[in-house]
């Protein structure tokens, strides 16, 4: 099939609710040296594109001002000196902008097989979710066999990501969400204690289910008053990662328990790091997870899809807070 000469996107018209994605036309993109140019057959939809869309996370420098940051399809054309993969080759790929369209180019470190035995619209849900979730709970927490994990936001795309890969490597795993249909989706999927915040206090909770000792790493999408909490319910020596603030970025804490429990605070972005940061996550994700991916012991959890054209109805059911695992949209 050959390339045509413009594509239908997602724009965003202006910052505001999801009434402001609309699709527009925009010129195929030609690859860059070094990059692969994709046609997008789904493209995932994450938090960081509904706080784009709102005006609170504009593209780094050099990226696309479409929205999308990862995709699945076929690569069709390659970028001078680009020889990871051929013509017809099925890929996923993480990007920093640019995945709501037909077509989308991508560095070729930054590209990954499409797993065997996995559905090219269910792979558009796994770079985003396992590039941020093993750069963090494993990269910069460190989480080893037989520790415990608590991850805020269970599931949630991050949050079932992170339960599978935490189980596979032989820790316990500890959710919080806000319904028990939620829970038992996370108990599905391997968690050994679900708990709905909203009928229990995941403080005492997590304590409970230690032992008295808490949790070894906690990943945590809220902050807000959730920091001061996440400091109760860790353990001595605990790792603490955030990675996004859905409750607020300013709470009102005390910071002895810092100290007492030796803990450490961290963070981080994935979007703005370089391209070299992500490729050596992505080395390490065909290593040491895509053999569980080919053999179904993990898999992107999808929750709803959506045609391309349907932006504004994905973001209303993220938004919405019903979904469990990953909405997509499918294009062409």
């Amino acid at each position: 099939m050959p390339i045509p000469a413009t594509m239908t996107a997602i724009a965003i018209r202006e910052p505001g609710g999801p009434d402001v994605l609309v699709p527009v036309e925009r010129p195929v993109p030609a690859p860059a040296p070094g990059e692969i140019l994709v046609r997008v057959a789904a493209a995932g939809v994450n938090r960081p594109d509904v706080a784009q869309r709102q005006g609170h996370y504009p593209p780094p420098p050099g990226a696309s001002d479409i929205p999308g940051l990862e995709v699945a399809g076929e690569v069709v054309a390659r970028g001078e000196g680009a020889a990871a993969f051929a013509v017809g080759d099925a890929v996923l790929a993480l990007v920093p902008g640019g995945g709501y369209a037909e077509y989308c180019a991508v560095h070729e470190t930054n590209a990954l097989p499409v797993p065997a035995g996995t559905d090219v619209i269910a792979a558009a849900g796994i770079a985003e979710t396992f590039f941020t979730v093993w750069s963090n709970v494993f990269g910069r927490a460190g989480l080893k066999p037989g520790e415990t994990l608590l991850v805020h936001g269970g599931s949630s795309g991050i949050g079932t990501t992170a339960i599978q890969l935490a189980k596979a490597f032989g820790s316990l795993v500890a959710v919080t969400v806000g319904s028990d249909a939620k829970a038992d989706a996370c108990r599905a999927l391997g968690a050994d204690l679900a708990i709905n915040y909203r009928t229990a206090d995941f403080v005492e909770a997590v304590k409970a289910f230690t032992a008295g000792r808490g949790a070894d790493v906690i990943l945590d999408m809220v902050g807000g008053d959730y920091v001061a909490r996440n400091f109760a319910a860790a353990a001595r020596d605990g790792r603490i990662v955030q990675i996004a603030f859905l409750g607020g970025t300013t709470p009102t804490l005390d910071l002895r328990p810092i100290m007492v429990k030796r803990l450490t605070y961290t963070g981080s972005t994935l979007r703005p790091r370089p391209v070299e940061f992500k490729a050596a996550i992505a080395r390490e994700l065909r290593e040491k997870v895509w053999p569980f991916l080919a053999a179904g012991t993990v898999r992107p959890v999808l929750d709803s899809t959506f045609p391309l054209r349907a932006a504004a109805d994905a973001h209303r059911r993220m938004e919405a807070n019903v979904h469990i695992g990953k909405v997509v949209l499918t294009v062409g």
